[in-house]
């Protein structure tokens, strides 16, 4: 997969050190993907939901982070659009914005 915004992994490890290994290992596992379809982006990260609006949402680091990233399957590109907390996710939830990112 092509993986658009690479700077946002590297704002958000800066604030959060302790998501460095894991955002990396998701970075590096996903460029190596080939994912046609939801179904096989699901036999690579099994933790992944769809929200809508072609936005998939990650869990990292045991769910201590959520990558929020729009999709492209025919295109083979990923466009990250935001790394956040789980508290921050969690208010983004209550205020249904997470598929307008």
């Amino acid at each position: 997969m092509v993986i658009i915004s690479r700077p946002i992994i590297r704002d958000f490890i800066s604030l959060y050190p302790l998501s460095a290994n894991a955002l990396n290992d998701w970075y590096e596992r996903t460029q190596k993907s080939d994912w046609k379809h939801f179904s096989d982006l699901r036999n690579t990260w099994n933790s992944c939901d769809s929200i809508g609006n072609d936005r998939y949402v990650f869990n990292i680091a045991g769910n201590h982070f959520r990558l929020i990233a729009m999709i492209h399957f025919r295109r083979r590109t990923l466009y990250i659009r935001r790394i956040l907390t789980h508290s921050e996710y969690t208010e983004l939830t209550k205020r249904s914005e997470l598929n307008k990112l």
